[in-house]
């Protein structure tokens, strides 16, 4: 076998259930299949229109900014906007095209509501992690800053790399997620800041989800064995139900054929 057909035979190995489902869905579908991530984007989208304006900024870091010094319940109140609220320091089209395609992905995949805690779930990941590692100081491990208190905390980055690790995980495209978490860890390596750490605690939080499902999956009863032939188990003969007699027929059928029978005084 050559190394181009082993590269593809592995691709297809890899990418071609995901790409499958995608391809069907879409097909099946058409923008219906998107409805959450066409949301998310265009969301996504107004809010940066909106955020760079004058009279929108304000508005926009009152309602969906995040910061580890904030007090806790109000952090937890803004971060479903904080989502949707790119970073000023990043091109928005990065953020657009990441929640174009991850979150299409994802929402084929896992579905719309399933899609959507993992999001929220992994951006909370994140921010909690914020105020432990600021709480527990540069000197302990894990620890920020307190300087990382202030730092504004929002984009959808967060929730982009668990769903992409979470896809994979259920897709069983183990290289890819893999790869993805590959980069994270070296994305903190060469620029140890609190958005590339908030990404390893996204991903920690989804493989903990990802390690409970597996775990649950094994501990859950196998299915009941399939009678002879591959189908149903046949009704025992105590089962309180009808049962056909010798030649396939039912109950009424027996009662018809002793009707047709003539009695000793009954004529024909």
């Amino acid at each position: 076998m050559s190394r181009r057909e082993a590269l593809r035979r592995a691709a297809v190995r890899e990418w071609g259930p995901l790409a499958a489902a995608v391809r069907t869905a879409l097909a099946e579908r058409g923008a219906r299949a998107l409805a959450l991530t066409l949301t998310a984007t265009a969301l996504t989208a107004l809010v940066q229109l909106v955020q760079n304006q004058s009279w929108g900024y304000g508005p926009v870091r009152a309602l969906g900014a995040v910061r580890a010094e904030d007090p806790f319940w109000s952090a937890l109140l803004r971060t479903p906007l904080s989502l949707f609220v790119p970073a000023l320091d990043l091109p928005v089209w990065g953020a657009l095209a990441q929640i174009l395609l991850v979150f299409g992905v994802a929402e084929i995949c896992l579905g719309r509501w399933r899609t959507l805690a993992v999001a929220y779930a992994a951006t909370l990941a994140g921010t909690l992690y914020a105020r432990i590692g600021v709480a527990l100081g540069p000197e302990a491990f894990l620890g920020l800053p307190a300087s990382d208190a202030r730092v504004v905390d929002t984009g959808p980055s967060a929730a982009v790399v668990a769903l992409a690790v979470y896809v994979c995980h259920q897709r069983r495209a183990r290289f890819t997620g893999s790869l993805v978490v590959v980069a994270m860890v070296v994305e903190v390596l060469v620029k140890d800041n609190l958005a590339g750490r908030e990404h390893l605690a996204a991903i920690a939080a989804v493989l903990a989800v990802c390690g409970v499902r597996e775990w649950l999956g094994r501990r859950a009863p196998a299915p009941p064995r399939p009678g002879p032939g591959g189908g149903p188990p046949r009704p025992g003969p105590d089962d309180g139900r009808p049962h056909p007699g010798p030649d396939g027929g039912g109950p009424l059928r027996a009662s018809a054929r002793a009707a047709a029978v003539p009695g000793p005084g009954r004529r024909r």
